[in-house]
């Protein structure tokens, strides 16, 4: 298994407004070959700090989504977003091979 963690920062008060945002995902991932799980996590002690976690079935998995025509798409639409301070913010990524589990 692998799982990726993107996680950003955004106001404190945007935070309901960016989980929302994710409540009415595209869904697109879900479809993916190798696909197992999307969670949106959000810092118990940073409401504004919120990561993304998707599991994989594998590395290559991910890697095929990563260069897929609906990874481009979906991530082309945030970039239009319109408030402009969430849509200009880039996430730390961070990618784990699961060894025990």
């Amino acid at each position: 298994m692998f799982i990726v963690h993107s996680t950003f920062k955004v106001p404190d008060e945007k935070a309901d407004e960016v989980i929302d945002i994710y409540k009415n995902r595209s869904g697109l991932v879900d479809k993916a070959s190798g696909f197992q799980r999307f969670r949106l996590l959000q810092n118990a002690k940073r409401d504004g700090e919120i990561t993304v976690e998707i599991e994989w079935d594998s590395k290559k998995d991910y890697l095929n989504w990563v260069r897929s025509s609906e990874f481009k798409h979906i991530h082309d639409l945030e970039k239009k977003y319109p408030d402009q301070e969430l849509a200009a913010v880039i996430p730390e990524v961070k990618q784990f091979e699961v060894v025990i589990d």
